[in-house]
């Protein structure tokens, strides 16, 4: 396994960690988190993340119930938690310092933790000052209830707009987002964030690394039964493989099998590896819900050492959609 700096932070994160969502509570029960989570752990994963939005709050138990069996030193495993969905009713949600210190709160009571390592602003929340945002998460810090703060899915705008809140009233500024970024989604990690990762030193968490499983080749015939797509709350999944866009990704899916035989690996393990030849990836989050698909992601790490620059070359004819850097226009 590799090991990988949480952006200019001291923290070091695996190369490939284990993230809940969809799988636990939904698509795994208690033993089959523990067994997942253990398997990961002893293929030298670090990080699990996880959120009080998945499962309705279920996954951080289960992952709680598993972090307690498998009775690790704190010190050998990093925790993730996400806030913004915490319930339906009036301050349960968003990003409110109510919601967070008491979300915050809830979250480590299911984890059966006294602290957190990283904690997310899952989205960003327009009806809330991004001030009373960033007081509320160093307060979490300073009571060490959680170690690094960052964002999900927030403009780089947003973020600096935190940064610089926190810089001017001597709090403690983001370290780190998670957003979504694999084979097909590319302009956030490679260009709109790009600038940060110097600016601030900011780091990555990403998610999505096989566009909910459309990279994996098993929806290249269409949608098998039992899939995600299938699960009840989950049919906004569903567009994601249907529709000329979905038809024209899958093409390229196709011709993407090929190369990942060449490099004696899988359509899955070839995305994995894809996302981590990207120098500000910290960690890349994959999913699973059975132990061997834990062990085949893990392989991803042997697939890496083989993508030399002409495979990615190759890659990047495939798909066609390296982004545009923004222009400079002082080399014109």
């Amino acid at each position: 396994m590799q090991y990988r700096h949480l952006g200019s932070s001291g923290l070091q994160l695996s190369a490939l960690s284990l993230g809940s969502w969809v799988t636990f509570g939904t698509q795994v029960d208690e033993r089959a988190a523990y067994e997942c989570m253990k398997t990961a752990f002893d293929a030298g994963v670090n990080f699990f993340d996880n959120a009080e939005a998945y499962a309705g709050g279920k996954s951080e138990v289960l992952m709680g119930k598993a972090l307690q069996k498998a009775g690790w030193k704190r010190s050998e495993y990093v925790v993730s938690t996400k806030l913004f969905w915490g319930g339906k009713k009036p301050n349960q949600s968003g990003l409110s310092r109510k919601h967070i210190m008491e979300g915050t709160d809830a979250t480590l009571e299911r984890l059966q933790l006294d602290h957190v390592d990283l904690i997310f602003c899952h989205r960003p929340d327009a009806t809330t000052p991004v001030e009373e945002t960033v007081r509320a998460m160093t307060d979490v810090i300073r009571q060490g209830k959680a170690l690094y703060w960052g964002t999900s899915e927030w403009t780089a705008a947003r973020i600096m707009e935190a940064y610089g809140v926190a810089r001017r009233e001597h709090l403690v500024p983001p370290t780190m987002e998670q957003p979504q970024y694999h084979m097909f989604e590319r302009q956030r990690v490679e260009v709109e964030l790009l600038p940060l990762y110097s600016r601030i030193g900011l780091g990555t968490t990403t998610w999505s690394p096989l566009a909910s499983g459309l990279l994996t080749g098993k929806y290249n015939e269409g949608i098998p039964k039992g899939t995600r797509v299938t699960l009840p709350g989950y049919e906004w999944l569903r567009s994601r493989f249907e529709g000329a866009e979905a038809k024209a990704q899958i093409e390229k899916v196709k011709k993407l099998e090929p190369i990942a035989r060449e490099l004696d690996g899988t359509l899955a393990q070839l995305a994995l590896a894809w996302c981590l030849r990207a120098p500000h990836v910290s960690t890349v989050i994959t999913g699973a819900s059975r132990v061997e698909q834990v062990t085949e992601n893990m392989k991803a790490i042997r697939v890496l050492e083989r993508l030399t620059e002409a495979v990615q070359a190759r890659i990047e004819k495939v798909l066609g959609n390296r982004p545009e850097p923004e222009p400079n226009y002082l080399e014109e």
